[in-house]
């Protein structure tokens, strides 16, 4: 897949008493981002101690920060590869792993990849079992919902309806930030808020 730029493969945002804050993993270009996101390399090796300071900051008095923070310290010293795919797996892996989510993690190059976005993607899904693929609402626009059904994948479409809101520094209440802000404001009941009610 294509790396893109301004999107999530290398930032998250979080909440900060001035509102969202990108916390952004600075990426090597080749011309101009036209590399593969598995081609992709961190810039700088100082942002984590950037993200760091940044999360101390902003956090230090969420509910849950004394108990959280050591891990994500943890989690952060071990995010030494140059590769952001990388870095991004090691991330999801360690949040899962502290939520108690079994779902196994893959890549696409663990598959036999096909030419075409919805062609690439209907296969992904059909080699790894999947009955439902979910996407950020941006691919509506290109997304080919029936190819998906044909195939017996159901698509849905992401979005924040449903999920409860959590006691969360600087109101007002924002969904569309980092699993990080859900884990230092609810510690270990963080699990209960990521299912719809």
């Amino acid at each position: 897949m294509q790396f893109t730029r301004r999107d999530w493969r290398n930032r998250n945002a979080i909440k900060s008493p001035e509102g969202l804050h990108w916390l952004t993993i600075p990426v090597a270009s080749k011309g101009k981002y036209l590399q593969k996101i598995s081609e992709t390399t961190i810039s700088d090796t100082a942002w984590r101690e950037r993200h760091l300071n940044v999360l101390r900051h902003t956090y230090a008095k969420a509910e849950h920060f004394a108990e959280c923070f050591p891990w994500i310290e943890a989690v952060y010293a071990g995010l030494d590869s140059p590769q952001l795919s990388n870095v991004n797996r090691l991330l999801i892996e360690a949040v899962c792993a502290r939520l108690g989510i079994l779902t196994s993690v893959s890549a696409s190059s663990d598959y036999a990849l096909v030419d075409g976005k919805n062609e690439r993607l209907i296969e992904i899904c059909v080699q790894a079992g999947a009955t439902h693929y979910v996407s950020g609402p941006a691919a509506r626009s290109y997304l080919d919902e029936s190819a998906f059904n044909e195939r017996g994948v159901r698509v849905e479409w992401m979005d924040y309806e449903g999920y409860p809101e959590y006691p969360q520094l600087y109101p007002p209440f924002e969904h569309k930030v980092s699993i990080l802000d859900l884990i230092l404001h609810t510690g270990s009941q963080a699990l209960q808020y990521v299912r719809r009610t």
